[in-house]
C-alpha cells in the first residue's frame, strides 16, 4: 500500500503549465468532422447546369404539346433541379397523387413521374368535356377509369421527356405501372441519391406541380456525354462539321419570288374589264426588279426569256442592312 504524499507548489505549478499546453495544442489542430455515410454522393454544379437546360427544352416542347392535346392553354416553368435521397424526393409528393414508375432501359433502375391531383382531375375532366375548375378537385385516389383516361397525357409527357434527353442518352422511358401512394413506390433504397426535377404547370386557372426523379448513379454514368453536351454548345463547329451542315442544307428547297410592280386601276375599269383587255404595269423594262428568297429580299435583277419561259438575269446582291443603336450611331455635325 503506497504512502501518500503532498506535492510542493512548484510540481504543482509544473502540473499546471502541461496541462494548459496540451489544451492550446489542442485547439491549434484542425478539428475532425463527422462523416454521415448516408449522405449522398455529390453531382458537379456543372452537369446539373446541362441538365437544366436540358429540362428547359422539356417545359418548352410540353407546352406545346400539351395544349394541342388538352385544347386548352397550358404554361410550363422549370422551378428545380437538386439532388436529393430517395426517401426526401418521396417526401415532397401528395398523399394520394399520381405516380408513374418507368423503364430506364438500357440502364439499370426507375425514374419516378409524380403529378399531382391538382393538375390530375383537371386534366381528366378537360378530356372529358368539362372546364377544368380548381375548385373541383376531389380529395380522393385516382380510379382505374381515371388512369387510363389520364394515360394518354402522361405517355405525351414522357415522349417530350425522351426527346429532350435524346442529346444526352436514349433511354427507353416507357411507363410500367402506376401507383398512388408514394410509401408504396420502392424502387431504391431510402438513402439512394436522386436528380430531382420540379416543373409548375398550369392548365387554364388550375396550377399544379410535376416532379421526375432518376437516379444519380445513371447521371454519373453519363457524365462523359454532359461534357460533350457541353462542348458542342461552346466550342465553335469545324470545317468538317460546317461542311456536313451544308451538304444537310444544300438540297432544301427554297422560295423565290421575282416581283414586277403591279398597276393601279379604278373600280370602274374593274367592273368594265373584258377578255383580252391589256393592264400596263407600272414598271418600267429598265427599272431592277427585287429576287425576294424565303421571304426576305437578296438580288436585284433584270427581265430575261430561257427558251419560251419568262425569267430573271441576277445583277447584284442587295446589301444587308446594319441598323445601329444610338450608342453605335455617329456624333451629329
Amino acid at each position: 500500500m503506497g504512502t501518500n504524499r503532498v506535492l510542493t507548489q512548484e510540481e504543482i505549478d509544473h502540473v499546471f503549465k502541461k496541462m494548459s499546453g496540451k489544451a492550446t495544442s489542442a485547439k491549434e489542430q484542425v478539428q475532425a468532422m463527422a462523416y454521415d455515410f448516408r449522405r449522398p454522393d455529390r453531382i458537379p454544379k456543372d452537369q446539373l447546369r446541362e441538365i437544366h437546360l436540358l429540362h428547359e427544352n422539356f417545359c418548352r416542347n410540353m407546352a406545346g404539346s400539351l395544349s394541342a392535346y388538352l385544347r386548352a392553354y397550358v404554361t410550363v416553368n422549370l422551378i428545380s433541379v437538386l439532388q436529393l435521397s430517395y426517401a426526401e424526393f418521396l417526401q415532397c409528393f401528395p398523399s394520394p397523387t399520381s405516380i408513374s414508375i418507368l423503364s430506364l432501359r438500357p440502364f439499370e433502375g426507375k425514374g419516378v413521374l409524380e403529378l399531382n391531383p391538382t393538375l390530375v382531375f383537371p386534366i381528366i375532366e378537360i378530356l372529358m368535356g368539362g372546364q377544368g375548375k380548381p375548385s373541383s378537385t376531389p380529395k380522393r385516389e385516382i380510379t382505374e377509369i381515371e388512369q387510363s383516361i389520364l394515360e394518354g397525357a402522361l405517355r405525351l409527357i414522357i415522349r417530350d421527356l425522351r426527346e429532350a434527353w435524346t442529346s444526352v442518352a436514349q433511354f427507353d422511358l416507357t411507363l410500367e405501372k402506376s401507383e398512388t401512394e408514394p410509401q408504396l413506390v420502392q424502387t431504391l433504397s431510402p438513402n439512394e441519391a436522386v436528380v430531382a426535377v420540379g416543373v409548375e404547370v398550369k392548365v387554364g386557372d388550375c396550377v399544379g406541380m410535376l416532379n421526375f426523379g432518376v437516379p444519380a448513379i445513371i447521371i454519373k454514368m453519363l457524365r462523359l456525354q454532359f461534357d460533350q453536351r457541353w462542348n458542342r454548345r461552346h466550342n465553335p463547329p469545324t470545317e468538317a462539321e460546317l461542311q456536313r451542315t451544308f451538304s444537310l442544307v444544300e438540297p432544301v428547297p427554297l422560295l423565290a419570288d421575282a416581283l414586277l410592280d403591279g398597276a393601279t386601276i379604278a373600280l370602274r375599269s374593274l367592273i368594265r374589264m373584258q377578255v383580252g383587255d391589256v393592264i400596263a404595269l407600272d414598271h418600267p423594262i429598265d427599272r431592277p426588279i427585287q429576287v425576294n428568297i424565303a421571304g426576305k429580299d437578296k438580288y436585284t435583277a433584270h427581265v430575261a426569256t430561257t427558251g419560251k419561259k419568262k425569267a430573271v438575269q441576277i445583277h447584284k446582291p442587295i446589301p444587308r442592312r446594319v441598323v445601329l443603336t444610338p450608342a453605335e450611331a455617329p456624333p451629329a455635325e
